[in-house]
C-alpha cells in the first residue's frame, strides 16, 4: 500500500495531455499522504507542464542523449525510491526502471481491448473509466478527489480564473489528420463568430503556427495568438477565453487545466479510450452514426474510408447552435 512508502517516483514521459492527466493523482496523493516525497520524470520538452507544480519534490527530464540518460539513471538510482509508478509503460521507461532497486507498478494500457475496438468494433472498454482514474488504480491506496486537471504558472498560482465570454478560442491543431476538424470549417466558424460580435483568438504551439496564421488571415478581425511552444503563454491565452473550440488534443486538456469550457471534436477516436475532457465544462461533438469509428486510438494521417465523414458531417452550423449552451453552463 502506498501509505507505507516515503519516496515515490512517477514516470510519464509524454505527451502534453497525458502528463496533465496525471495531475489529479499527484494532488490527491500529496493531500492524503503528505509524508510521501513525490518525484516525477518526463521528457524535456514537456517540463513546463509540471515545472511549478507544488505536489512534486523533484522534477527530472529525459532526453535522447545517451550521456544525459546515463547521468539520469545514476541520479534516480541514488535517490533510493521505495516505489516507482510507470505510467508510460514502454521500452524507454522499462530501461529506466530496470536499473532501480525497488518495486515497480505499471499502467495497464489495455492494448488488447483497444485493438478489438478499433479493428472489430468489439467494445470492452465501456466501463474502463477516465485516464486519471486508471492512473490512480496503478497506485494502490490513492483515491482521487473531485477536482480536475491543473497547471501552475511561474508565480505558483493557477491563474486568475477571469474569462471573457465574448472571446472564443479556436485551437485547430493536432498531431494527426483524422483528429482535426477541417480547416475550412474553422474559417467558416470564425467568420460566423465575428459576425455575431465575438472576438476570435487562434491558439496553438509552434507546430500550429501555419494553420493558425492561415485561418486568422481568412477570418477578418481574428487574432493569431499562437506561440513558439511556450506552454505557459498558451495556457494564459486559453484561460482568457470564454470557451475554446478544439480537437481531441493536448490543448483540449490544457483548456481543462485552466478551467476553460471546451467544445471538442472527436473524429477517429472515441470517449471509451478515456481521454474525454476530465471534470471540466464541455460539449463533445461526434458522429455516432458511423460504423467505422473508431479507426484508431491515437489518430491517423488519412481517412481509411476516404470520406472523412466523422468530421465533415459536423458542420459549423452545428457548432454555432452549441455555442450558447456551453457558454451558459
Amino acid at each position: 500500500m502506498i501509505e507505507n512508502i516515503k519516496k515515490l517516483l512517477i514516470i510519464r514521459l509524454s505527451s502534453l495531455g497525458d502528463i496533465l492527466l496525471v495531475t489529479p493523482m499527484l494532488r490527491s496523493i500529496n493531500a492524503q499522504y503528505p509524508h510521501i516525497s513525490i518525484d516525477f520524470l518526463l521528457r524535456k520538452e514537456y517540463k513546463e507542464t509540471l515545472e511549478y507544480n507544488p505536489n512534486i519534490s523533484n522534477l527530472y527530464t529525459y532526453s535522447n542523449d545517451e550521456a544525459d540518460q546515463t547521468n539520469l539513471k545514476q541520479k534516480l538510482k541514488s535517490a533510493n525510491y521505495d516505489l516507482v509508478i510507470d505510467l508510460q509503460n514502454n521500452f524507454r521507461s522499462k530501461r529506466i526502471t530496470g536499473v532501480l532497486d525497488c518495486g515497480v507498478k505499471r499502467f495497464a494500457k489495455k492494448n488488447l481491448q483497444k485493438f478489438l475496438l478499433v479493428k472489430f468494433k468489439i467494445n470492452l472498454m465501456k466501463n474502463s473509466g477516465a485516464i486519471p482514474q486508471r492512473y490512480a488504480e496503478t497506485c494502490e491506496g490513492a483515491q482521487l478527489d473531485g477536482s480536475g486537471l491543473e497547471i501552475y504558472f511561474k508565480n505558483g498560482e493557477q491563474g486568475s480564473g477571469n474569462k471573457d465570454k465574448n472571446v472564443i478560442g479556436l485551437c485547430p491543431g493536432s498531431k494527426h489528420f483524422t483528429k482535426m476538424w477541417p480547416k475550412e470549417y474553422y474559417i467558416e466558424l470564425g467568420r460566423d463568430l465575428v459576425k455575431a460580435g465575438k472576438t476570435v483568438h487562434l491558439i496553438g504551439g509552434k507546430s500550429d503556427r501555419e494553420i493558425c496564421a492561415e485561418i486568422s488571415k481568412n477570418v477578418p478581425g481574428a487574432f493569431d495568438k499562437s506561440a513558439d511552444d511556450n506552454l505557459l503563454q498558451t495556457a494564459e491565452e486559453i484561460e482568457k477565453c470564454g470557451v475554446v473550440v478544439c480537437n481531441d488534443s493536448g490543448l483540449m486538456h490544457l483548456a481543462c487545466a485552466v478551467k476553460t469550457p471546451v467544445l471538442v471534436f472527436f473524429g477517429s477516436t472515441v470517449k471509451e479510450f478515456g481521454f474525454a475532457p476530465y471534470k471540466n465544462k464541455n460539449i463533445i461533438l461526434e458522429n455516432n452514426l458511423l460504423s467505422c469509428r473508431p479507426c484508431s486510438h491515437i489518430g491517423r494521417d488519412y481517412c481509411p474510408k476516404g470520406h472523412f465523414n466523422c468530421m465533415k458531417e459536423i458542420t459549423p452550423s452545428v457548432v454555432i447552435k452549441k455555442m450558447d449552451s456551453i457558454l451558459e453552463l
